[in-house]
């Protein structure tokens, strides 16, 4: 309807000049508005409806997690509950491997997976049944320190607490340097991005170390895994018949 309209409004404007064809405009923009509408009572999708549309379709991709995500709670954490007005209440409770607590007068309370202003909510919400409006602090006690797992060709595989400022090369230093069947141009740095997805990246620390330049040395988060493969040359046998050799001739001095 709108490209009729449209079509109309260039026969008129050689006809009657631009004030007619101003007029016109304005009839067709109206007219589309009143079409929008009519579809949109009608049930039937319209142009932002399918943006919409489109836009939900896309839920289902990889989400980058929180730039400073707060520490959630898991099993075989420790922390204290300490109540203000109440301290006959205070304790020191520990994470099943459930991912429940037993509190004082109150019983299991389900918190894994929580950080600690949520942590602090649900237990509120908890005692409120027998405490009028608790004030409750959380301060962990034990739990898992931040790490990086570095694994494959290095001196010394494992998982490594995480403590400051670390990156990829410092990682490896950490971890016992190369060993000499190590790949250095394919470093893999593997990073959670969200629950379902992890982003994996391919580092030429060989460059780096060549260059002096490290801007390429990324900074490690905690949960990262560095990862140093093999290269084609190690996996040649170290020892072989001699026999073999004798197949290409002997070596002249």
């Amino acid at each position: 309807m709108l490209n009729k309209l449209l079509n109309k409004l260039k026969s008129l404007s050689k006809m009657a000049g631009v004030g007619m064809a101003v007029l016109v405009l304005a009839a067709a923009c109206a007219a589309a508005q009143d079409t929008t509408q009519a579809m949109a009572a009608n049930g039937a999708p319209t142009a932002s409806a399918v943006s919409a549309k489109s836009d939900a379709g896309t839920s289902a991709d990889p989400k980058f997690q929180e730039r400073a995500p707060r520490y959630r709670i898991g099993a075989g954490d420790t922390f204290d509950v300490s109540f203000e007005l109440s301290p006959e209440f205070n304790q020191t409770v520990t994470v099943q491997p459930d991912g429940f607590v037993t509190l004082k007068s109150v019983g299991d309370v389900q918190v894994a997976g929580q950080n600690v202003p949520q942590l602090s909510q649900t237990l509120r919400q908890a005692y409120s049944r027998i405490l009028n409006d608790p004030l409750i602090s959380i301060v962990l006690k034990d739990f898992e320190k931040p790490y990086f797992i570095a694994d494959g060709q290095l001196g010394h595989p494992g998982k490594y607490e995480l403590r400051g400022d670390v990156t990829v090369t410092e990682a490896i230093a950490i971890a016992g340097g190369f060993t000499e069947a190590a790949k250095h141009s394919q470093v893999l740095l593997f990073r959670r991005v969200s629950d379902q997805w992890m982003e994996a990246k391919i580092l030429n620390v060989k460059k780096m170390h060549a260059s002096g330049d490290l801007h390429e040395d990324l900074h490690l988060h905690p949960g990262d895994m560095l990862f140093v493969p093999k290269s084609a040359f190690s996996k040649i046998q170290r020892f072989i018949p001699s026999s073999s050799v004798g197949a290409f001739g002997q070596i002249k001095p």
